[in-house]
């Protein structure tokens, strides 16, 4: 597939919302929608170094309508009241970016009580995305198929998740290992795609309907240079003297053209019916975007899931 961000459609005029948007993958897929006209909300812990990306990317594009949404994803009272303050902003919203992400960080327990790459990767962006379907699913009842659209950014670190894929019994995995951990997240972000894409995507009851269609995307960036293999330390060692030589040899990909399948998948004209609720990166590198587990494919493990995440986060008040 061939795509470059010059072939992204006039976007003025619709809305983005995109996590973790002040550095890495993140970062070009907001500067990319909003040099082409769309008003886009960067999501950010920290609100310092949210506005200098802000400043960083009007640099280039001083037109660029972008703001500054302040969240913390290991604080599920942040991602509540960043989507309850958006949702007084605005009333349409044309894409959701699930873009932030830690991997294989040493075991940590959230002040919530989830493990901490459980809840940034998957928890948080399940309660966001809960809180801004209606007004997604409204906008999208006016407009023609593929005018909303979801992206869950995974990874084939999916593959390291634990035997069955869903440690029910123990979502923590706190006997379990950093990458383990890390594959179970990403491995619910494939599945939580896959149960958006059954229920709102093409040929759905809700598009069927009239309800609203919202094209779902699980977006595997492939091998690229962020700043997300920092903290690994230690339990990484192996991992960074692997992305060592992959840099040494030219074949990662900087984070600009990683953030390529995002936009591919956000906002392309190009982009199919057929390819929603796909597991995706264009550039298909290392025959990646097929190497996936048996529990990413597993319907019913995605049913299983559904129901687990809105029952506790209903039992927890962060969801109705």
């Amino acid at each position: 597939m061939t795509f470059h961000p010059d072939t992204l459609p006039d976007l003025k005029g619709k809305v983005f919302i995109v996590t973790g948007g002040n550095s890495g993958i993140g970062y070009y897929t907001v500067a990319h929608l909003a040099e082409h006209g769309a008003h886009v909300y960067m999501c950010a812990r920290s609100l310092n170094k949210g506005t200098d990306a802000i400043a960083n990317i009007k640099k280039m594009h001083p037109s660029a309508n972008i703001d500054l949404l302040q969240m913390d994803l290991m604080d599920l009272t942040s991602v509540v009241a960043a989507a309850k303050h958006f949702l007084t902003l605005e009333t349409a919203l044309h894409g959701l970016v699930n873009n932030a992400g830690i991997m294989a960080t040493p075991f940590e327990m959230t002040t919530d009580g989830y493990e901490a790459q459980w809840q940034t990767n998957y928890l948080s962006h399940w309660v966001l995305t809960e809180h801004l379907l209606p007004l997604m699913l409204r906008t999208a009842k006016t407009l023609p198929p593929g005018s909303v659209r979801l992206v869950n950014i995974t990874s084939s670190g999916h593959l390291s998740a634990p035997t069955g894929g869903i440690n029910f019994k123990d979502l923590s995995l706190k006997n379990g290992g950093p990458w383990q951990r890390y594959g179970q997240s990403k491995l619910a972000n494939i599945l939580h795609t896959k149960f958006l894409h059954l229920t709102y995507g093409p040929g759905s009851l809700s598009a069927r309907n009239g309800e609203g269609e919202i094209w779902v995307s699980s977006v595997h960036p492939g091998i690229v240079e962020t700043n997300l293999a920092t903290p690994l330390g230690e339990s990484g060692s192996s991992i960074v003297s692997v992305l060592s030589v992959l840099r040494m040899f030219g074949m990662m990909y900087p984070a600009e053209k990683g953030s390529w399948t995002s936009l591919f998948c956000a906002a392309s004209q190009d982009m199919k019916a057929e390819q929603s609720g796909a597991y995706l990166e264009i550039f298909q590198r290392f025959g990646e975007p097929r190497w996936q587990s048996s529990a990413a494919k597993d319907g019913k493990l995605a049913e299983r899931l559904e129901e687990w995440a809105r029952e506790e986060m209903r039992k927890e008040g962060w969801v109705r």
